[in-house]
């Protein structure tokens, strides 16, 4: 089997580096399974996965599942499960990253081949609204985003110009 993957940007420390966006079968963390994960898949030229005696990172919406404490001199984790263990995980690909820059909320990348770039979406748009929702909320759109398989509509700024611009959600699961 093939397995599907999806390009997604990443940015930290090390810069901006082009990800895989894929879905996991399992993942085990202590007594703890999640099925169906997605995961980001990246080169690890500044070898932040493998220093010494590390065997990877466990990404964000994993831990946000789990009230975690830290036992440094014994060097022990504590994981106990909140209020977020049961929450579905994020399966929609939008293929762009929005922005609050400047009070704007603005297009960061935008995935080569993804839907929103087909639709001619482009890196440097201003997002006007989305859905008809003009609140300027960053969250609300963001939320907009992560509806696998619906439509969105989305008004943008682009050198002066108000377009409107519709693509498909898609869905990585």
């Amino acid at each position: 089997m093939i397995a599907i993957s999806w390009i997604k940007e990443g940015e930290g420390l090390g810069g901006k580096l082009d990800m895989e966006l894929r879905v996991i079968k399992e993942i085990k963390l202590g007594p703890y399974r999640f099925r169906n994960v997605p995961i980001y898949i990246f080169d690890d030229e500044n070898n932040v996965t493998n220093y010494p005696y590390m065997g990877g990172l466990i990404g964000n919406d994993i831990l946000r599942r789990f009230n975690v404490i830290l036992n440094y001199p014994q060097g022990d984790i504590y994981l106990i499960p909140n209020t977020h263990y049961t929450d579905a995980f994020d399966y929609s690909y939008s293929g762009i990253e929005l922005y609050l820059i400047g009070g704007l909320i603005l297009v960061g990348d935008v995935a080569k081949g993804s839907e929103a770039e087909e639709a001619g979406i482009k890196e440097g748009d201003q997002v006007i609204a989305i859905n008809k929702n003009f609140s300027q909320n960053l969250n609300q759109y963001k939320i907009a985003l992560q509806a696998p398989n619906e439509r969105v509509k989305l008004i943008i700024r682009r050198d002066a110009a108000i377009k409107e611009i519709e693509f498909k959600i898609k869905s990585i699961h």
